[in-house]
């Protein structure tokens, strides 16, 4: 009865420093990728800053094609908004809403994911000296759950491939035109 009552006690010990140290877990998650393109910087703004633009080269309207996606306000401008509804579990059901606009540089949006949360999202795009560099990046605040502090670990492996394929793919696009 010792040994049942100690591992008892030993695994709530445990369960209970784990969510202690879920307090102690970043509150924030961010996550940050870049490509070099030899489009200019006024070839890439149009398709990240209007939304409409976006199933050309965004990774997640490639892993459904069948996602209904519907489009308000004006496109390229802050308020436009897209929503979209999947089936797919990677792609989810949810909004985005251009936050922020400054021509040919950068691109600020709200994403609303629903019951999983909320996230901001942004486009720098830089000139080179034969092109530019696109900075896709992604910060959402973690809120106080320690669960959702760990979950929060994994962001960057989990959001980043993505943002490569899709940014691999915006290149692809703008470079061809």
């Amino acid at each position: 009865m010792k040994i049942i009552r100690s591992l008892v006690f030993f695994v709530a010990f445990l369960f209970l420093l784990v969510i202690i140290g879920g307090f102690f877990m970043p509150r924030h998650a961010h996550v940050e990728r870049s490509v070099f393109s030899t489009a200019t910087p006024e070839q890439v703004f149009p398709h990240v800053a209007d939304l409409t633009k976006w199933a050309s080269w965004s990774p997640w309207a490639m892993a459904d094609t069948n996602m209904v996606t519907t489009f308000e306000g004006e496109p390229g401008t802050v308020g436009s908004k897209m929503l979209w509804t999947s089936e797919v579990k990677e792609v989810g059901s949810g909004s985005q809403v251009v936050t922020a606009v400054e021509p040919n540089h950068l691109v600020r949006t709200h994403l609303d994911f629903g019951k999983q949360g909320a996230a901001d999202a942004y486009f720098e795009i830089s000139p080179t000296d034969n092109g530019c560099q696109i900075l896709w990046g992604f910060d959402t605040d973690l809120g106080l759950s320690p669960f959702s502090r760990y979950f929060g670990l994994m962001f960057d492996r989990m959001i980043g491939p993505s943002y490569e394929v899709g940014l691999t793919r915006l290149r692809t696009v703008v470079e061809a035109e």
